[in-house]
């Protein structure tokens, strides 16, 4: 039970603080009975996002009987006789209040930036443009913190027998292999047989056949690298004009 008797000399007072549209916020705060109501708004405010001019006080006894509504800004605090263990209730009035509406609390309510992950690919600057550049500064020290499904996402619109283009270069070439090759390290890897004999093999990586193709005309690379579609194989005989 609050004490109905301030000590002697006591200029303050410890108040429960709830609000109307808040139902997870109370706290203890201490306020000067010198301050008017006016002030004690403002004060709230800071603490609640409730503008001064939206909110209306209660005041409650600490069995939650309503003592009084503070209704005049001009009046002191001490005005009311707010004992320790009183609560103060906040009401927000304003109906597009940032208080209103119950995203404050309840985060699912808040719409969720996103981003597809062909345009995530097309930025740079990224997280993963970063990973992707320390790895081919440091392969072997890199290996180890990538996991076995590293890009395996971006396989999922690549098959085997897709006609693709590589970078860098603008490669053309035919999808021959889809799948993991723990020879070149963890993740995913597209095998390619280009068009043309700028390939570094036939389909055998350290020892271990991925595919068939001719000599020189195949290559292992990461997903990201390689575009799937409309593709056709350049005319070797096309001269531009003079």
């Amino acid at each position: 039970m609050a004490s109905r008797l301030q000590i002697e000399g006591d200029a303050s007072v410890l108040l429960r603080v709830t609000h109307s549209n808040l139902k997870s916020f109370a706290a203890d705060i201490r306020f000067s009975l010198q301050m008017n109501v006016e002030a004690v708004k403002d004060k709230l405010w800071k603490k609640c996002g409730t503008s001064v001019n939206s909110m209306r006080l209660e005041l409650y006894d600490d069995c939650k009987n309503k003592l009084c509504d503070l209704s005049d800004d001009s009046r002191p605090l001490g005005f009311y006789s707010p004992l320790d263990g009183f609560r103060l209730h906040i009401i927000d009035l304003d109906p597009s209040s940032v208080t209103s509406g119950g995203w404050l609390e309840d985060t699912s309510l808040v719409e969720k930036y996103s981003i597809s992950e062909d345009e995530y690919n097309k930025r740079s600057g990224t997280f993963r443009k970063f990973k992707e550049q320390m790895a081919s500064q440091n392969p072997s020290e890199f290996r180890n913190k990538m996991s076995d499904d590293y890009m395996g996402d971006l396989c999922s619109n690549i098959k085997v027998g897709d006609r693709c283009e590589v970078d860098p270069g603008e490669k053309r070439g035919v999808v021959k292999y889809v799948g993991r090759a723990e020879a070149l390290g963890p993740g995913f890897w597209i095998g390619v047989q280009y068009d043309e004999p700028l390939g570094k093999h036939d389909g055998i990586v350290k020892g271990t056949r991925y595919f068939q193709c001719p000599p020189l005309c195949g290559a292992m690379v990461r997903p990201d690298k390689v575009k799937v579609g409309y593709y056709p194989e350049r005319d070797p005989f096309e001269e531009d004009e003079i």
